[in-house]
Order: C-alpha cells, then sequence, then structure tokens
C-alpha cells in the first residue's frame, strides 16, 4: 500500500539574486531588489514528503523521528542563519561554466533534495517544497 508522510521545518536566511557575469545594472534589471548587493533574508518554510510502500509489519513508511533528525542536520544546520551566497558551496563555489549557482528559491529547493535524497530509501519518493514566502513557494521535483 503506498502512502506519503510529510514532515515541515523551518529556516531563515539571506540571500542575493545575480549572475557574477553581469553588471550591477543588468542584475537590478532582471532581478530587481533581489538583487541588492548587500542580500536580503526570508524565513523558509519546508515540506518535506517521503511516499512508498508502507511497511506491513511496523505501520510504517519511515520512521517520523529519523525523518525530522535528516532534516534537521542536512538543512537546517546547514542553512539556517547563513549567508547562502556566502556561507553555503552550492552558491559560493563557481560551477563548471565559471558561474555560482543562483541562489533562487528553485535552485535552494533542487539544493535541499539533493542533500536528502541519499539518505532516503531508494525505493521511496522524495518530494520538497519550499516557501519562500507564505505566498510562493517551489515544488521539486514538480
Amino acid at each position: 500500500m503506498r502512502i506519503a508522510v510529510t514532515r515541515k521545518a523551518h529556516f531563515n536566511a539571506a540571500h542575493r539574486l545575480y549572475r557574477s557575469d553581469w553588471s550591477d545594472g543588468r542584475n537590478a534589471e532582471v532581478f530587481g531588489t533581489c538583487a541588492n548587493p548587500h542580500y536580503h533574508g526570508h524565513n523558509y518554510d519546508l515540506e518535506v514528503r517521503v511516499t512508498g510502500e508502507m511497511d506491513p509489519e511496523t505501520g510504517m513508511l519511515i520512521d517520523l523521528k529519523d525523518l525530522a533528525d535528516l532534516i534537521r542536520r542536512e538543512v537546517e544546520d546547514y542553512l539556517d542563519h547563513r549567508n547562502l551566497n556566502i556561507e553555503i558551496p552550492e552558491f559560493s563555489a563557481p560551477g563548471p561554466d565559471g558561474r555560482n549557482l543562483i541562489a533562487s528559491a528553485e535552485n535552494i529547493a533542487i539544493v535541499i533534495h539533493q542533500r536528502l535524497r541519499p539518505h532516503i530509501d531508494s525505493r521511496m519518493d522524495l518530494h520538497v517544497r519550499l516557501y519562500e514566502t507564505p505566498r510562493n513557494f517551489v515544488d521539486y521535483p514538480a
């Protein structure tokens, strides 16, 4: 029997949307106030959903305490109260194309998924929903 469980989490972080190969003017044109060179912050809300076959012996899909501990270690401890563009390697180090990964909500959700996926049984599906504001959120995978 397939079932899904969801765990909510929260973290605060600062970021700036910009491309290092663009001028400040071009970044401001494309990203608006989110390109502020002094950064800005969000109170991110996160939902992590795991879907799969329930274990008939335990009546559980996954131990929710284990999932909570995983999210705390791989997401909250890693991202909370950080400047994503400066302190988080996924956004601070240039990629193969020489540019930094833009710290958009979309890319943050993908990074969270990549950090969690290796720790979730491969027979289970993993879905991340990241709220940047109460009205704006990203789902990965879609």
